[in-house]
């Protein structure tokens, strides 16, 4: 059964549409509040799911994409940092090569459904990790 935009929680945010996460391809990015510092947060699709995290490498606290909005290294199997080359599964965030040992990127909640403009991706925002306000 397929939720409907009625239940999302008054909080969620629409981050784009469905169709603008390709797989495997660009990511979007959301401006973001964390302990009142300004910081991004982003979404990426992977196997035909979409993810999203904080914008932050858990090696040294940088932004991963090189490009804004280019978070996949060139195999598209991995999340890579473009300061130091560490690389994080897009499923789990979890650190998988390079100097981040054992480190994870922070998740944000993501859902994904149906609305009366199409299928959307949503954050649902949790703790201390806020959108921006504008």
């Amino acid at each position: 059964m397929s939720a409907g935009i009625s239940d999302l929680p008054a909080d969620a945010v629409r981050v784009c549409a469905s169709s603008d996460l390709a797989d495997r391809g660009a990511g979007v990015r959301h401006a973001a509040k964390l302990g009142g510092g300004d910081v991004v947060v982003f979404f990426v699709r992977y196997d035909g799911r979409a993810y999203g995290y904080l914008n932050r490498c858990a090696h040294v606290p940088m932004e991963l994409d090189w490009a804004e909005g280019q978070f996949f290294e060139s195999s598209g199997l991995y999340l890579m940092c473009a300061t130091h080359g560490a690389i994080y599964a897009p499923d789990t965030g979890k650190c998988v090569g390079g100097p981040c040992r054992g480190g994870k990127l922070r998740p944000v909640q993501v859902d994904e459904r149906d609305t009366p403009d199409g299928r959307a991706v949503f954050w649902l925002p949790d703790g201390d990790l806020r959108p921006a306000t504008v």
